[in-house]
């Protein structure tokens, strides 16, 4: 049941890569990232009301959002900083680098997490994992060699490397969740409330240096349906993913990997939508990643 859970998550955030795009296009970053979290945060925050003003109803339809002690809470600040940092980072290489380079960039996560789940966890990975982790690294590869066409040269490009520390610290956040949820036992409404509400402070402090204090910059913001649209859709996403990380016999290195499969969606209909270049030919190392993830998920 995991699996599919993870399918399901893959399939919103296909849905979500695809509205981001469109929400950061010629706009103001950090405000559209503030702007999705809060439309995030209100989408969960009724499940919280409820659990203090009729805790046996949102029991009973299962979105109880739990009390929980100050250390858990620590451990949640913790992983807000990790994300933030992490859509920090996409957000501003989203808006400087087409949507078919950042997605296949942001595919290698899967590598960072199994390397991170045979240290920390000990998932022990077989020849199949092995084969498909690899394959879709020298994909990833492939597609810089096809980003050199479109004029974004990878290793003078700071969009390139901005995406590639966002893809670490979220593969780092994908092994800290598996401790939030296995460990401390957290249900994802828990822990999604909670990490929207102090995410949204880190994001209103940062913004109140870098965007608040500037009117031009408050000018340039345009507010787009896809902002709250962005919101909505990673929360869905990321319940389900949560749901899965439930089950003590997920493995969080074929979860990352499952959820690449988002791929599809971001890289084909993204092409379509937004006329990005080399279609085609992103097409090769496409069918390398869904053959990496296809190699895991047979395994």
């Amino acid at each position: 049941m995991w699996m599919y859970l993870g399918l399901l998550a893959a399939l919103f955030l296909g849905l979500h890569n695809l509205c981001k795009k469109h929400a950061v296009r010629g706009n103001e970053v950090f405000p559209v990232l503030l702007g999705t979290l809060i439309a995030g945060f209100l989408l969960i925050l009724p499940f919280y009301i409820g659990s203090i003003y009729a805790p046996e109803a949102t029991k009973e339809i299962g979105f109880y959002v739990e009390s929980i002690p100050w250390t858990t809470h620590g451990y949640i600040i913790i992983k807000s900083m990790i994300m933030a940092a992490s859509w920090i980072l996409a957000y501003q290489a989203l808006k400087h680098l087409p949507l078919t380079i950042v997605t296949p960039i942001r595919s290698a996560g899967p590598f960072f997490t199994f390397i991170g789940a045979i240290f920390i966890y000990k998932e022990a990975p077989n020849n199949y994992q092995w084969i498909g982790f690899f394959l879709i690294i020298l994909s990833v590869l492939l597609y810089s060699r096809i980003g050199k066409k479109e004029g974004i040269h990878f290793k003078s490009n700071k969009w390139v490397f901005a995406i590639i520390g966002a893809t670490f610290l979220g593969a780092s956040s994908g092994l800290y969740d598996k401790f939030l949820i296995q460990s401390l036992m957290l249900n994802p409404q828990t822990l999604q409330f909670w990490f929207c509400f102090y995410t949204i402070i880190i994001l209103l402090i940062i913004l109140s240096i870098t965007w608040f204090p500037y009117p031009q910059k408050r000018k340039d913001f345009k507010f787009r349906w896809s902002i709250p649209a962005v919101g909505i859709l990673l929360q869905t996403a990321d319940y389900f993913y949560f749901k899965a990380l439930q089950d003590p016999d997920a493995m969080i290195m074929l979860l990352s990997a499952i959820k690449r499969s988002q791929i599809i969606i971001a890289v084909i209909i993204g092409g379509l939508i937004f006329k990005e270049q080399n279609k085609r030919q992103k097409l090769i190392p496409l069918a390398g990643i869904m053959i990496g993830v296809f190699l895991i998920l047979y395994s």
